[in-house]
C-alpha cells in the first residue's frame, strides 16, 4: 500500500513540521563494548555470548578502549566538545532481548556534546543541522517472531547482538521536511563511513534512526507535541514515514483533535505508523550511576592525538576533486557517495585516465555494472588500471565510445586487456576518410524512400540515417568524422 497522500498543499502552507532524528551506529570493532565475544553478523544465533553481555549476576563489564577512539572520533568529525570526564547511566526497561534488564549508556554527562554537520539539498542549497550529542552505549539482542523456514509459531530472542558497541547521534529539532532528513542522514552516513567508525550498513542493522516528529503553525516558535517514529530502517523509509506521520498530525489539528505524544512504529508494507506505546519521558528509565564502571577520564592528549589522524571527511573530499580534477559538484557528489568508489576513481585518474574521462566511465559504465549485479565497488572485477587503458583507447581514436561500451563488458566477462580483445575482435576504429564516405554513400543509396523524405524536410532522420551507417561499419566507423560527411552526402544534388 502506498504512502498515505500528503495534505492539500494549502494546508502545508499554514504548517510547519520540525524534525530531530536519533541515529544508532554500530561502531567497527572486533569485539563487544563490554566483554571479548567478537561481533560476527549472520551467525547462527547465541553463538558468540557470554555471561557477561548475557547478564549474568556477579560478573563485571570492561569497557572497549577502541569503542571510546571511535567515538571521540565521530565528535572530533562533527565539530563536538569532548568531555574530559563522562559516566555510565543504566537505563532501566523490561524487553525479551535485554537479559539484564537494563542498558548500559550515557545519560547526563555524554562522551560528546554540541557540534554541527553541513550538507545540501538536492537542489544544492546549503543546511546545517546541528548536533546534541554523541553517546555510547550497548545494544540489545534481537527478537525474531516465527523461524525463517519453519512452521514454528512464537517469538524467539538472539543475544548475538547483545552488548554490541554503538553511539547514539543526537540532532538538534533542525529539519523542516523529510527530504532535507534524508540528506542528513546521507551525509551522516558518509561521515560515519569516512571516518571508518561505522560500516553503516542499514540493512545488517548497522545504522538504526528513529524520529521525533511535530508540527506548528507556520511562522510560531512554540513546539507542538511530538510523536517519536520507530523502525525507519531505510532512507526511502525515513522519507516516507515523514511524509506520513506529518499528513497524520495535521489531519488531526485541522479536525478539531490533538497529537498525543507517543511512540510509533513505521509499517513499511503498509505505508502506515502504528502505535506501539505511549511516549515514555527520562524519569520513566529511571536512570542512574553505573556502579560496576568508573568514571571515564579522557586527557587531552588522546583527544588531540585522535585529531591529528582524523582522515579526509566528505566536505573537504568533494572541494578537493573539484578543485584538482576540474570536475561539476554534481559529478563529485555521485563520486565520493562511498570511500572506496571515491579511490577507484582516482585510482583510474592515477593510471593515466584524463579526470573528466573517467568520471564519465565510471558514473556511466562502473555503475551501471554495480546495480546490475547488486555489488560494491570493492568487488568490482575490472582493475582500475584496466579501465584506465581502454578509456586511453576510446580517447585517442583507436575505438569509438560505442565500441567501448561492448570492449568494456566483455573486458569483465572475459577477464582481458582492453587491447586484446579490440585486436581480437578487430574493433580498430575507421578513421580512413574515403572508406567512409564510400560506406556513407552505399547506405544513402539504399534507402531512397528515406533520403526524399529528409530532402523534404524531415531533417530528423539525419540520426536514422546516422544509425544505418554505423551499423554498415559494425560500430567502427568515427562518428565524428560521419557526423561530417552525411549531411553534404545527404544534401547534393
Amino acid at each position: 500500500m502506498a504512502v498515505k497522500p500528503a495534505v492539500a498543499p494549502a494546508l502545508m502552507e499554514r504548517w510547519e513540521p520540525v524534525i530531530g532524528l536519533e541515529v544508532h551506529a554500530q561502531l567497527a570493532t572486533a569485539s563487544k563494548m563490554f566483554c571479548t565475544c567478537r561481533r560476527v553478523y549472520g551467525a547462527p544465533p547465541n553463538t558468540f555470548t557470554c555471561p557477561v553481555c548475557l547478564g549474568y549476576p556477579g560478573v563485571l563489564p570492561v569497557l572497549n578502549d577502541q569503542a571510546v577512539d571511535f567515538a571521540i572520533r565521530m565528535g572530533l568529525a562533527l565539530g563536538c566538545r569532548i568531555r574530559t570526564l563522562t559516566r555510565f547511566a543504566r537505563k532501566n526497561y523490561f524487553y525479551p532481548d535485554l537479559p539484564k534488564g537494563y542498558q548500559i549508556s550515557q545519560y547526563d554527562e555524554p562522551i560528546c556534546e554540541g557540534g554541527s554537520l553541513a550538507f545540501t539539498l538536492e537542489e544544492g542549497t546549503p543546511r546545517t543541522a546541528g548536533i546534541t550529542r554523541v553517546h555510547l552505549e550497548e545494544d540489545a539482542g534481537k527478537t525474531i517472531h516465527g523461524l525463517p523456514g519453519s512452521a514454528a509459531d512464537g517469538s524467539y530472542v538472539d543475544f548475538n547482538r547483545c552488548g554490541t558497541p554503538l553511539i547514539e547521534i543526537v540532532s538538534e529539532p533542525d529539519f523542516r521536511s523529510p527530504q532535507e532528513a534524508h540528506r542528513y542522514l546521507a551525509r551522516l552516513k558518509q561521515t560515519l563511513q569516512f571516518t571508518g567508525v561505522s560500516h553503516g550498513d542499514m540493512e545488517k542493522g548497522e545504522l538504526r534512526c528513529d524520529a521525533n516528529v511535530s508540527i506548528r503553525p507556520r511562522g510560531s516558535d512554540e513546539l507542538g507535541t511530538r510523536t517519536e517514529l520507530k523502525n525507519l530502517n531505510s532512507f526511502r523509509g525515513v522519507e516516507r514515514g515523514l511524509t506520513y506521520e506529518i499528513g497524520r498530525q495535521i489531519e488531526l489539528l485541522e479536525g478539531g483533535g490533538e497529537v498525543e505524544q507517543s511512540t510509533l512504529t513505521w509499517d513499511e508494507a503498509t505505508g502506515e505508523t502504528r502505535l506501539l506505546r505511549s511516549k515514555e519521558e527520562a524519569q520513566d528509565y529511571r536512570y542512574f550511576p553505573e556502579p560496576d564502571l568508573v568514571p571515564l577520564v579522557i586527557d587531552e592528549a588522546r583527544i588531540e592525538a585522535i585529531r591529528a589522524n582524523l582522515p579526509e571527511l566528505p566536505a573537504q573530499l568533494e572541494q578537493r576533486f573539484i578543485a584538482d580534477y576540474g570536475l561539476r559538484p554534481q559529478d563529485v557528489e555521485v563520486l565520493t557517495r562511498s570511500l572506496a568508489l571515491a579511490a577507484y576513481f582516482e585510482a583510474v585518474v592515477a593510471a593515466g585516465a584524463a579526470p573528466t574521462d573517467a568520471a564519465q566511465w565510471v558514473q556511466g559504465e562502473v555503475l551501471r555494472v554495480l546495480n546490475i549485479e547488486q555489488q560494491e565497488i570493492e568487488e568490482f572485477a575490472l582493475p582500475a588500471e584496466g579501465l584506465a587503458e581502454l578509456i586511453g583507447l576510446a580517447t585517442d581514436g583507436s575505438i569509438n565510445r560505442l565500441t567501448g561500451k561492448d570492449v568494456f563488458d566483455k573486458m569483465i566477462a572475459e577477464g582481458l586487456a582492453a587491447a586484446a580483445i579490440v585486436e581480437r575482435d578487430q574493433l580498430l576504429q575507421v578513421t580512413d576518410a574515403g572508406a567512409l564516405e564510400e560506406a556513407v554513400r552505399g547506405v544513402v543509396a539504399g534507402l531512397p524512400d528515406e533520403l526524399a523524405r529528409y530532402r523534404q524536410g524531415e531533417t530528423k532522420l539525419l540520426s536514422f540515417f546516422m544509425g544505418q551507417v554505423m551499423k554498415a561499419t559494425q560500430g567502427k566507423g568515427d562518428p565524428g568524422l560521419v557526423r561530417e560527411l552525411l549531411p553534404r552526402i545527404l544534401n547534393e544534388p
